[in-house]
């Protein structure tokens, strides 16, 4: 069975972080979950410019994950940190 580029990494980075449990992993999976749909979504609309339903659902899930990184950034200002380094995501 042939994985999925994205599904790969995703995986190791899982393995890697398998030791810790809880609420602040959720957050980890849910925010590198939302990035790695982002950027597919991203490399499919510059082939697709006229695809306006995929375009609506890109900005919900950049919505989702803002508020997902506002919520950590207020409550474990590191982690948020280390978050957006090890996604990168933003400019630190």
């Amino acid at each position: 069975m042939k994985k999925k580029g994205g599904r790969i990494f995703l995986d190791l980075w899982l393995k890697k972080k398998k030791k810790k449990t809880g609420v602040l992993l959720n957050f980890k999976y849910s925010v590198f979950s939302f990035t790695n749909k982002i950027r597919r979504l991203a490399s499919h609309l510059e082939l697709q410019k006229k695809d306006f339903s995929s375009e609506r659902g890109l900005r919900r899930l950049l919505g989702k994950r803002r508020r997902l990184l506002a919520y950590l950034a207020k409550k474990n200002r590191v982690h948020y940190n280390k978050l957006i380094g090890q996604l990168n995501i933003r400019e630190q």
